[in-house]
């Protein structure tokens, strides 16, 4: 509120996510924030313990959040409903996404509550940065990632989910492929369009996510 209806937006590196948060909140700015790694219980303690108003997400494309919270409603409500099959993970993102998507990460662990893997792991996830790789791909029905136009090598983002039954004669797939970032800004607009309406209310609350933006209706 001090800065005048100003919110910060920050996509910019793992190694920074805590050292800005702290910026922020120092200087008491709203802020969007759609970089992922970094230690995200210690950003949350920062952010709540100066009462900052924020939006942190690790996926701004409002479609991608919405499938996302689908799946965690449906490994809520059906949990293990699909015992017996392995799940399988594979990301594709730029050469220069340093981390593991965070995407990825929220989704396979929905997924793993239904196929009961508890041992499902950021380490089981396949992580594509190479881009010879990611030209060739593993075509429609590959449990690998769709192969990237070479127009898109620099920036994209190609998720595969695969379940595959015991004996292999069975397999559910998601798939979500994004070619450039057009829908990341338009997520993050209506991120700060919502917090900032969120700060001229002096809501109480302070720390949100994208699926409050969606529930708000600011689309």
């Amino acid at each position: 509120r001090g800065a005048g209806g100003f919110v910060c937006i920050d996509f910019t590196h793992p190694s920074a996510v805590n050292a800005n948060a702290e910026w922020y909140a120092r200087h008491r700015l709203p802020f969007v924030m759609g970089t992922t790694g970094g230690d995200r219980a210690a950003l949350n303690a920062c952010v709540d313990a100066a009462a900052v108003y924020c939006v942190i997400a690790p996926n701004m494309a409002k479609q991608i959040v919405a499938l996302q919270a689908a799946l965690e409603r449906m490994a809520t409500d059906f949990p293990g409903s699909f015992s017996g099959y392995s799940l399988s993970v594979a990301e594709s993102h730029q050469s220069s996404k340093a981390d593991t998507s965070g995407t990825a990460k929220a989704i396979s662990a929905h997924l793993a509550k239904l196929t009961g893997e508890a041992d499902f792991t950021e380490a089981c996830i396949e992580r594509v940065r190479d881009p010879a790789v990611q030209l060739v791909g593993g075509g429609l029905s590959h449990r690998g990632v769709s192969p990237v136009p070479e127009a898109a090598i620099g920036g994209h983002a190609y998720h595969t989910y695969s379940m595959i039954s015991a004996d292999g004669k069975v397999e559910f797939q998601v798939r979500h492929n994004v070619q450039g970032r057009t829908t990341y800004a338009e997520g993050t607009v209506d991120a700060a369009v919502f917090l900032s309406k969120r700060a001229e209310s002096n809501d109480s609350k302070r720390r949100f996510n994208m699926i409050d933006v969606l529930e708000a209706g600011e689309m």
